[in-house]
């Protein structure tokens, strides 16, 4: 049976803001009512476990079921789900499982649907409808792994599932979306990340002076470094601007070089990353330079060529003078 995970956020989009119309006719049946007093049974029996994690799973189970008309009882789960949520985030975030992949709760095809074994403080607090507690979590893992760019990612595209409650009179659901404080925080860490980057290119950069191999490795290093500096930075408010602006001052630097036939390529790169206007001319300088170069190597190539056939066909002649005297030194 092929797995199917539903996020603990979109479980919950669905049990607490469910709209009050349903499907009368369907509900009426037996079987369906019938579904219902065994799910309510399976919800008393969670209680009387003292088992928080089966607790909020049957209350879940219960209200994603259309057919539940008992107000009171609907009420009172839907407000217990979030403080149930609360605590099962607190004891996973004591054992330090702050964030995972997997949902709170899981569906394994049409099996009913169970507990994640060891769900995070924040599939928790998601399922619960907490974003603020969710979102505090979510930074402290940040922050545990403020070098992980996919884990910023994840952490910075937290509200994409999110949706607001659901309006009495439209029916209609606004994305959820979490406060400026939150984004702040984040941003702290990609700045630390590119200031971080960008020094290290200085020390990579400091090659550019050196021999024609050294600028190829410096720039070879040095973008690199740039563009990891870019990838942090692109969150920022003013996005990859410095990383971009330094490469196109790299660029320069390297074609005030003496010798531009065989460094002036590392300036295109340098302007290309930098999406300079730079890069397309400095790239038909390169060109330029390159087919003279050319020339003269194959002028030169000739020159010598024709050097030695000329050097070759006088020690033949030599050789042959040599040999005639020889022989009639010799009498033949």
């Amino acid at each position: 049976m092929t797995l199917v995970r539903i996020l603990g956020s979109t479980l919950l989009l669905f049990v607490l803001t469910a709209p009050s119309v349903r499907a009368d006719d369907e509900c009426i049946l037996d079987e369906m009512q019938a579904g219902v007093k065994k799910e309510l049974a399976a919800a008393a029996k969670a209680e009387k476990s003292g088992k928080p994690a089966d607790v909020f799973l049957a209350y879940s189970v219960v209200l994603h079921n259309g057919c539940m008309r008992d107000k009171n009882i609907e009420a009172k789960y839907r407000a217990a789900l979030p403080k149930l949520g609360r605590d099962l985030a607190k004891a996973a975030e004591a054992k330090g499982i702050l964030y995972s992949k997997a949902p709170a709760i899981e569906i394994f095809g049409d099996k009913p649907p169970r507990v994640t074994e060891n769900a995070s403080a924040f599939a928790w607090l998601e399922a619960g409808g907490d974003y603020n507690e969710a979102n505090r979590v979510m930074l402290k893992a940040a922050h545990a792994k403020s070098d992980n760019l996919e884990f910023f990612k994840t952490a910075w595209e937290v509200d994409g599932s999110r949706y607001g409650p659901r309006d009495p009179k439209t029916g209609e659901q606004k994305p959820y979306v979490s406060p400026a404080a939150y984004r702040q925080e984040l941003q702290k860490i990609a700045s630390a990340n590119a200031d971080r980057f960008m020094k290290a290119e200085e020390k990579e950069a400091q090659g550019l002076s050196g021999d024609v191999t050294a600028v190829g490795k410096a720039t070879m290093s040095s973008l690199d470094k740039l563009r990891k500096a870019s990838d942090w930075m692109k969150f920022l408010p003013d996005g990859d601007k410095p990383a971009r602006t330094r490469a196109e001052q790299r660029g320069d630097a390297v074609m005030k070089r003496s010798d531009p036939t065989f460094t002036q390529m590392n300036a295109v790169s340098y302007y290309e990353f930098a999406g300079s206007a730079k890069a397309k001319a400095t790239a038909k300088q390169v060109e330029t330079r390159q087919a003279e170069f050319s020339r003269a190597a194959e002028k030169s190539a000739e020159k010598v060529k024709g050097s030695i056939t000329q050097q070759s066909e006088a020690d033949q002649q030599k050789f042959k003078k040599g040999k005639a005297d020889l022989e009639k030194e010799l009498g033949f």
